[in-house]
């Protein structure tokens, strides 16, 4: 669940206001499924990073940058697949509670809110910021639906992978431990399993979406 979880740290960013812009902006990739283009800026990519911890905005390393512009392009592709099917719109509670797992990443709220005015928003009750929130909210219920709601562990998947993943890596983490045996952490493992399923159905639809979606790259970062 921890990897799934930094993965969809990613977060859909939309064009920001020109009064919230603090630098000029430019254009550093193009997203297109042949009827909708979406722009990624460079103020995007400084969104992205405003919400990791540790990661420096006022000097951003080139490797963060590029890092950050893969997750935009990544989301950016969700984005316009999610279009394609109806969804209900995110609720206050869930945007409220997005807002709240990301503060629980930092050392405090002053710190996340410090992030968000070096990158033009004023704070967590931005306009600007809920809105790339809710967004957010939306890309997670669409990965939801379409990657989590239909998988099925079988008693048989569960056991290799209670002896090929789980057992072997609780005897890296806990050396001298003795191992649960697979009835006392069954649901574990279950979850373990469901989410690496996830993961690996995702990066086959990643991979299958950019052949058939353009992504231009227009300036290195």
């Amino acid at each position: 669940m921890v990897v799934l979880t930094l993965f969809l740290v990613a977060v859909l960013l939309p064009q920001p206001d020109v009064c919230a812009q603090t630098v000029v902006d430019k254009t550093v990739a193009t997203v297109s499924d042949g009827i909708r283009t979406e722009l990624i800026t460079y103020s995007d990519l400084k969104w992205q990073l405003a919400l990791q911890p540790g990661v420096s905005l006022a000097q951003p390393r080139s490797e963060d940058l590029n890092i950050a512009l893969r997750t935009v392009i990544n989301q950016r592709i969700f984005a316009l697949e999610a279009e394609r099917i109806p969804r209900a719109a995110a609720m206050d509670l869930e945007v409220k509670a997005q807002i709240n797992d990301i503060l629980s990443r930092f050392t405090s709220a002053a710190e996340f809110e410090q992030r968000l005015r070096m990158v033009g928003f004023e704070s967590v009750r931005d306009d600007n910021f809920q809105r790339l929130i809710t967004e957010r909210v939306a890309i997670t219920k669409y990965i939801d639906f379409r990657f989590r709601s239909f998988v099925v562990n079988t008693p048989d998947e569960e056991t290799r992978y209670y002896t090929q993943t789980y057992a072997p890596e609780f005897r890296r983490r806990f050396p001298g431990v003795e191992v649960p045996t697979l009835e006392q952490r069954r649901k574990d493992v279950d979850e373990q399993l469901t989410e690496s399923k996830v993961l690996l159905n995702i990066e086959a639809f990643l991979d299958d979406a950019k052949r058939r979606i353009e992504v231009v790259i227009l300036q290195p970062v």
